[in-house]
């Protein structure tokens, strides 16, 4: 055993295998929760005698919203996952932040409803996608504490200096591409969430911002 992991097993803090669980945990009830609406709405069109096409028409909003949240909650999850793979011990304040970042995923499934039944405005969209940045925010947060904290992780200093280098530059590229995103919503209401899809840029993007944190 390394010197860095000897350590990280010795510090106190709280388990890491249950506080992972528990993340995992929130994050399946979160993603289970999306579909609520369109089983209430199944169940309406139902009593309307509508047929299948009717309804995919009428909940092509809730579809689409649906498709998005479950796609970036699921995104999101493999971020946190593979951060904390190498996590031995949660220091109370990683559990506090942590605490933060599953609050943000639970609000999802309200936003998700708000985006799909709501009548659009620019405030929803701030809201939806301000959630993204928050999420990722936090994402970085724990990063960052990490990064400042080795004794809490099983990597060698210089792997986890060097993996959590890039995958900073990974958060900060997310987090201005959802930014744009999110002028781009209000600015041209007709793309709408469609401008999400700037997400695809991620890797470009952070590679330009990994030349500027080096």
């Amino acid at each position: 055993m390394s010197e860095d992991a000897g350590t990280a097993s010795a510090a106190p803090g709280l388990n890491a295998e249950r506080t992972k669980a528990f993340v995992d945990a929130v994050v399946a009830i979160a993603m289970t929760l999306l579909i609520l609406p369109l089983m209430d709405s199944v169940n309406d069109s139902a009593a309307r005698n509508h047929t299948t096409a009717e309804w995919l028409i009428a909940e092509r909003d809730q579809l689409q919203s649906f498709l998005i949240s479950f796609v970036l909650i699921a995104m999101f999850w493999m971020l946190h996952h593979r951060l904390f793979v190498s996590v031995v011990r949660v220091s109370a304040a990683l559990f506090w932040i942590t605490v933060g970042w599953m609050l943000t995923i639970v609000w999802m499934p309200v936003v998700t409803a708000l985006t799909g039944q709501v009548d659009d405005d620019p405030l929803q969209k701030a809201i939806y996608i301000g959630s993204l940045i928050a999420t990722t925010g936090i994402l970085l947060a724990t990063r960052i504490h990490l990064l400042r904290r080795p004794e809490l992780h099983s990597s060698a200093r210089a792997d986890l200096r060097v993996g959590m280098s890039i995958d900073v530059s990974i958060d900060v590229s997310m987090i201005v591409l959802f930014a744009l995103a999110l002028v781009i919503a209000i600015a041209v209401p007709a793309i709408g969430y469609l401008a999400l899809f700037v997400m695809f840029l991620t890797g470009v993007v952070q590679r330009g911002v990994s030349r500027l944190l080096r």
